[in-house]
């Protein structure tokens, strides 16, 4: 029967190093896009927090301050979309990474494992067809379940993406009628 050779499992466990500081490189990326990302957001909330306070303070009657919250409700919803956007494009980057990974690891896996498996079936004793054809099949058997189970989250991942989409547009719409009614309101007072 084959076994590892010292090479073999060196070679091995670089490869597992490798593909952790990979992993650890690409998660720290994606949160540094992040914290990016919400410092610029806290950097931008505080500065229109500033300018609405002093508007507001400006403001001679409540007629001035419906209308400068008026102002203020369609551009809201569109930065919170926006930001929302941004978090969702980091995350299906970082994710599209891992999965990258993940295939070039699989792969790699089930090419030694067929390796393993070949070396096996070539120095197999007389009689052990069995036990040989019971690991091809369980081979086979896990490559199939991994497609079956790579499709499923790739499907999953599209209607994560289509839904997100929807729920942006209805936001949207939604803040846009607040806006529109808003505005109606100010102009009947």
């Amino acid at each position: 029967m084959t076994q590892f050779s010292p090479e073999q499992f060196a070679a091995a466990q670089k490869s597992h190093v490798d593909t952790f500081f990979s992993l650890t490189s690409k998660v720290f990326e994606g949160v540094e896009k992040l914290t990016v990302l919400n410092l610029q957001a806290a950097k931008s909330i505080f500065a229109e927090t500033q300018e609405t306070a002093q508007k507001t303070l400006s403001g001679k009657d409540p007629q001035d301050l419906l209308k400068l919250q008026n102002a203020f409700a369609q551009p809201a919803t569109e930065k919170a979309q926006a930001y929302g956007r941004h978090v969702y494009e980091i995350l299906t980057s970082t994710q599209a990474e891992f999965l990258k990974v993940a295939e070039a690891q699989f792969a790699e896996n089930s090419h030694s494992a067929q390796t393993f498996i070949d070396d096996v079936t070539k120095n197999a004793p007389a009689g052990s067809e069995t036990a040989v054809a019971l690991l091809k099949s369980t081979i086979s058997a896990a490559n199939t379940t991994y497609d079956t189970v790579h499709k499923a989250t790739k499907q999953a991942v599209e209607i994560a993406e289509s839904s997100f989409d929807a729920a942006t547009a209805a936001t949207s719409k939604a803040g846009k009628e607040t806006a529109t009614q808003a505005s109606r309101a100010t102009k009947a007072a």
